[in-house]
């Protein structure tokens, strides 16, 4: 603040009284125009509407025959009901404070802790010993986001789940390698369980899983199994499986066959003796093997050629389509690996097996417009959803007119 300078005094005199300064004004600050007014985000508690706990949503979603639960900050979460998804209509937009409040009720802090860090996570939880939850959580532009993957706890058998006499067969095997193979969400894992647990209600085996995260839970009966969680029972993948060798195992079950690696370690597991279960995603028997040459360097291909010709047991492709009576139900192409298969899988000719599955039916092989012909021809699709599921829609068309070789 200024003030008045003072006047020098006169000589020898006194000085005079400074004059009082004016008291200083504020100055008026110009009034700021209005701010444009940005979308709150939807608070749940000032909405008026109960949001439930996890818990309680993962209860109803099993109530309700849903397979996954889709939460988003900023968003509205949703139900995957029979393959399509849902807005759950009775609850907001989600906020960061309940998506918090829903991740703590699963996760430990050390795990939240590791979200954080990594801005990823995969892994699963069990709410009241009922329902297990696959679980993986990610960042999204628009926030944090969550999916849930329900599993039952309680595991279907082969007969509930449909499925053909093949795959009991499959199962008696010794040693080989099985695969199951389909896109994400087209049922492998509940086929691979329901399998196991024939095993383990029949045979006296011992089963070791390796898998990222455990899913279904099978607890020892006739046989004895062991399930490994990759990140809780074991740093990495790769170490598991090849400490599995030294365990004794007469059953190996492989989460995901991601990498060479991995599938060597399969490979060699099925030469010494062990039956070896894993998936792959691919749609069909021919792209698996494929898929898996593609690993190796063509230099490198050859001797694997023979090497899957000689260890393959069968090959599984699934997918999922959707019934008259709202529910879903499996297709598959199967392919065994007998001679003719064998020998046309080291020659470099596997795109001749394609003519061979649907001729083999006595070996239980099939196609999947097999498969969609029979569930057409027991009422249990539409024409419309054969044609839509086939990978060859014009040998489907030709079928459902009965025009087909088959």
């Amino acid at each position: 603040m200024s003030t008045t300078p003072i006047p020098p005094p006169p000589r020898g005199g006194i000085p005079p009284v400074p004059p009082v300064p004016p008291r200083p004004t504020m100055p008026t600050m110009p009034v700021a125009p209005p701010a444009p007014k940005a979308p709150a985000p939807p608070a749940p508690k000032s909405s008026g509407v109960r949001i439930p706990s996890m818990e309680e949503l993962v209860f109803r979603a099993q109530d309700e025959g849903v397979s996954d639960i889709h939460v988003g900050v900023n968003e509205r979460p949703r139900f995957r009901k029979r393959g399509i998804m849902e807005i759950i209509e009775d609850l907001p937009v989600t906020d960061l404070e309940t998506y918090d409040r829903w991740v703590a009720e699963m996760l430990q802090p050390d795990q939240i802790e590791q979200f954080r860090k990594n801005m990823e996570f995969d892994g699963a939880c069990t709410f009241q010993d009922k329902i297990r939850v696959r679980i993986n959580l990610f960042i999204s532009l628009r926030g944090p986001g969550l999916v849930l993957r329900l599993i039952p706890l309680k595991i279907l058998t082969l007969e509930q789940l449909n499925l053909p006499s093949v795959f009991k067969d499959l199962c008696h095997y010794h040693k080989g390698l099985i695969l199951v193979t389909g896109p994400t969400g087209s049922g492998k894992s509940t086929t691979l369980a329901a399998m196991v647990d024939y095993i383990n209600q029949t045979l006296p085996k011992h089963i070791i899983s390796i898998e990222d995260p455990v899913e279904f839970v099978h607890f020892s009966k006739k046989s004895f199994i062991r399930q490994r969680e990759v990140g809780i029972h074991t740093h990495k993948f790769e170490n598991a499986l090849k400490a599995s060798l030294r365990e004794d195992p007469d059953i190996i079950l492989i989460g995901e066959m991601r990498d060479r690696e991995t599938v060597n370690i399969a490979m060699k597991a099925a030469q010494t003796g062990h039956l070896v279960f894993g998936t792959l995603h691919t749609n069909s028997a021919v792209k698996t093997i494929d898929r898996i040459l593609n690993l190796y360097e063509p230099s490198e291909q050859p001797p694997m050629r023979v090497q899957i010709a000689e260890t393959l047991v069968a090959v599984i492709a699934q997918s999922l389509v959707r019934t008259t009576d709202g529910k879903r139900a499996a297709i598959h192409e199967i392919m065994v690996n007998t001679d003719a298969i064998k020998d046309y899988i080291r020659r470099d000719e596997v795109e001749e097996i394609e003519q061979i599955i649907p001729r083999s039916n006595f070996d239980g092989m099939c196609t999947m417009n097999q498969c969609l012909q029979r569930l057409y021809e027991e009422g249990r699709i539409t024409e419309e959803t054969a044609l839509e599921a086939s990978p060859k829609p014009n040998e489907m068309a030709m079928i459902l007119r009965g025009r087909a070789g088959y």
